[in-house]
C-alpha cells in the first residue's frame, strides 16, 4: 500500500506501470485519474489545501478499511494540493486484486470516498471570482451505496 499527497505533478503512465509490474499474483488492475475539469470555460484554476498529517493518515484508514473489504493485493492513492490548471492530474487511484471485481469496486470506494470526505478543500478561480467548491448530492449518495 502506497499514499503520495504531493504538491508535484505525477506521471499516471509511470505509475500505473510501477504499480502493476510483476504482479503475477494479481488478476486485475484498476487505476482512475481525476482530473481538473472545466465543463463551463471559464476555469482558471483550482487550489486544493490540506492539513499535512491527519490527511495521510486518514487516506491509509480508507485504504487499510478497502483491503479488509474486498481481498486486494496492492493500493495506491495519489492526490495532489496546490494550484493546478484545467486539465492537470488531481489524483490517482489504483487497485490489484486476484479477481475484478474486488479491484473496481474497491477502486469505486476509494474514490467515493476521495470525492466526499477526504480532507481536502477546494477553491475554484474563474471569471466569476474565487469560489470553495461543495460537495454535491450525487456525490454523497454514491458513498452512501458502501
Amino acid at each position: 500500500m502506497r499514499i503520495v499527497v504531493t504538491e508535484a505533478p505525477f506521471d499516471f503512465g509511470a505509475e500505473a506501470d510501477a504499480f502493476a509490474s510483476g504482479r503475477t499474483d494479481m488478476g486485475a488492475v484498476v487505476t482512475f485519474t481525476g482530473t481538473v475539469r472545466d465543463g463551463t470555460g471559464t476555469l482558471a484554476g483550482m487550489e486544493i489545501e490540506h492539513y499535512p498529517g491527519m490527511t495521510e493518515r486518514a487516506l491509509e484508514k480508507i485504504a487499510e478499511q478497502a483491503r479488509a473489504r474486498w481481498s486486494l493485493g496492492d493500493v495506491l492513492v495519489i492526490h495532489r494540493y496546490g494550484r493546478m490548471a484545467p486539465g492537470e492530474r488531481i489524483m490517482m487511484v489504483a487497485t490489484a486484486a486476484p479477481h475484478r471485481r474486488d479491484a473496481f469496486e474497491a477502486a469505486e470506494f476509494l474514490m467515493d470516498y476521495l470525492k466526499t470526505r477526504a480532507p481536502f478543500w477546494k477553491k475554484e478561480s474563474g471569471t466569476a471570482g474565487d469560489a470553495w467548491v461543495a460537495a454535491k448530492d450525487e456525490d454523497e449518495d454514491a458513498l452512501r451505496r458502501w
